[in-house]
């Protein structure tokens, strides 16, 4: 898998709020890339726009030099989103929340189990498989969540905070996670505001004022 995910000049307004300022990003297969900044600083929006859930105002992204198509399936099929809110099922298993992911791309039945099953140990999960998303904690759901990101080997994973809700150990179980993907040839992408989250990737960029920057 290879894919080089970039926003040109993009605008987004939102609220009476310019959120995204003439944004540009550029990050290639195989790089983890960190996207910082406070809370409210349009992290969140900025990981919308690059997923297609929301259009710019002005601008445009970019998969493979290619305008993004979100409503094309051959585009979605190539994109893994971990969003706030984790977007899962609640009277599913947590199983099963990842297999959703696998059922939408015809794999279904033993396959699909099995491999949600490996999805989830990677993150160190596998022990709530059969629970009720309702009956986990809020660092459990964000694990599943991201194990159902990365079941379907995506070239492109957008993580909005995906350790804010995780103790030490698993962030760094995550962070591991991330990284593999990233070394396995997909673009990665992380929002977060702890430092030290984006210390661990391959580039710091800061989100002020709508504009992104290189930190060096």
């Amino acid at each position: 898998m290879t894919a080089r995910l970039e926003a040109i000049d993009v605008h987004y307004r939102r609220g009476g709020r310019t959120l995204l300022d003439g944004a540009d990003l550029s990050v290639h297969a195989g790089e983890i890339v960190a996207v910082l900044g406070p809370s409210g600083s349009g992290k969140s929006s900025l990981l919308a726009v690059l997923g297609g859930l929301e259009p710019p105002d002005r601008g445009r992204v970019e998969l493979d030099g290619q305008p993004l198509q979100r409503d094309d399936i051959r585009t979605r099929r190539r994109l893994g989103l971990v969003l706030q809110g984790y977007g899962l099922v609640s009277l599913l298993t947590a199983a099963e929340n990842v297999e959703i992911a696998l059922q939408a791309r015809g794999i279904t039945g033993r396959r699909a189990r099995e491999a949600a099953e490996r999805a989830l140990a990677d993150l160190h999960v596998a022990d709530v498989g059969e629970k009720l998303l309702e009956k986990l904690s809020g660092g459990q759901q964000q694990r599943v969540a991201i194990a159902r990101a990365l079941v379907t080997s995506p070239d492109v994973v957008l993580a909005d905070e995906p350790t804010a809700e995780l103790d030490h150990d698993a962030q760094e179980v995550v962070i591991r996670r991330l990284r593999e993907t990233a070394q396995r040839g997909a673009t990665v992408v992380i929002a977060t505001h702890d430092p030290q989250i984006a210390e661990r990737c391959d580039r710091e960029l800061r989100l002020h004022d709508g504009r992104l920057s290189e930190l060096y």
